[in-house]
């Protein structure tokens, strides 16, 4: 193992991305050190009100505890409360226009004594369903994991059709991409291997598309719809998402936790889209699994 290479990729992960991200919005992102009691800390880099993005989040951490939260040994009950540091990168992208979908990624890396794994992925949430980008994200998502098996595209796919899925509403948040965890085999320096391949893949995966609608005209309709979506991703992120809930349950700072909440939501009730409009469409030709690439 080797905790300071790991460390060296996702600091700089972070600043690529970060540096790509200000390339197409024109405004930089603040940056916000911190420092955990506990120990670590991360640096928080946050967008809002930019010329693309309405809020943005990238953040990176390196923490240590003294007792591994009860979401993070889910499926290692035997080193629950020991010990652990947790490092990563997580950025979510909520952009104003609501023909640019909101994008979430993350890559992150646990040890506990001799216990380590790899996590992460990365999924599109649209506002409105195109199906070249919906292929295109897919696409992307299947080559960076090729050099590692042709059973790992399909099998992370649908473990994040899975993951990313409000049971409440028997919907799921968006059109997925790909999500592992607890990845700990053959060897540290495959499973480091595919974590970066995932993080290195990201600005293909969701650059283009960006690109495609940022200037795409739209209306009242278009941001109250926006706006509606939104909330099932609040939903999701403060129900079930598994990085929310290891922050909060770890003394996490609150702040950088939920930076990737929308900065505007609505919630409507019993609201049902029109008959054969575009928010239909989305319903009926997106929110579903399907075989993208």
């Amino acid at each position: 193992m080797n905790s300071g290479a790991v460390e060296e990729y996702f600091s700089g992960l972070q600043a690529r991305i970060v540096a790509a991200l200000e390339a197409i919005d024109g405004k930089p992102f603040a940056t916000d050190r911190w420092q955990r009691a506990e120990g670590g800390g991360g640096v928080t880099r946050v967008i809002e009100d930019g010329g693309v993005f309405e809020r943005g989040g990238v953040n990176y951490s390196r923490v240590q505890g003294a007792a591994l939260p009860v979401s993070a040994s889910a499926s290692r009950p035997q080193i629950a409360g020991r010990p652990y540091e947790a490092m990563g990168v997580s950025l979510v992208l909520h952009p104003r226009n609501p023909y640019c979908p909101t994008v979430h990624l993350n890559v992150r890396y646990f040890c506990s004594g001799a216990s380590w794994w790899f996590g992460g992925g990365m999924d599109l949430t649209p506002y409105y369903g195109f199906e070249e980008d919906a292929r295109h994200f897919h696409a992307t998502c299947r080559r960076a994991l090729e050099p590692f098996g042709a059973d790992r595209y399909p099998r992370y796919k649908r473990w994040c059709d899975e993951y990313f899925f409000l049971k409440h509403r028997n919907e799921p948040r968006g059109i997925g991409g790909i999500f592992f965890d607890d990845l700990a085999e053959p060897d540290f320096e495959q499973c480091f291997g595919l974590a970066r391949y995932v993080g290195d893949h990201f600005l293909l995966a969701y650059g283009p598309i960006l690109e495609r609608r940022r200037n795409t005209p739209y209306g009242e309709r278009e941001r109250a719809f926006q706006a509606l979506r939104r909330g099932r991703y609040v939903e999701f992120n403060l129900v079930y998402d598994r990085g929310t809930l290891f922050g909060l349950q770890s003394g996490g700072r609150t702040e950088s936790i939920l930076m990737s909440l929308p900065p505007s939501v609505t919630w409507r009730y019993d609201w049902k889209p029109e008959p054969g409009s575009a928010e239909e469409k989305l319903y009926t030709d997106f929110l579903r699994p399907r075989d993208w690439a």
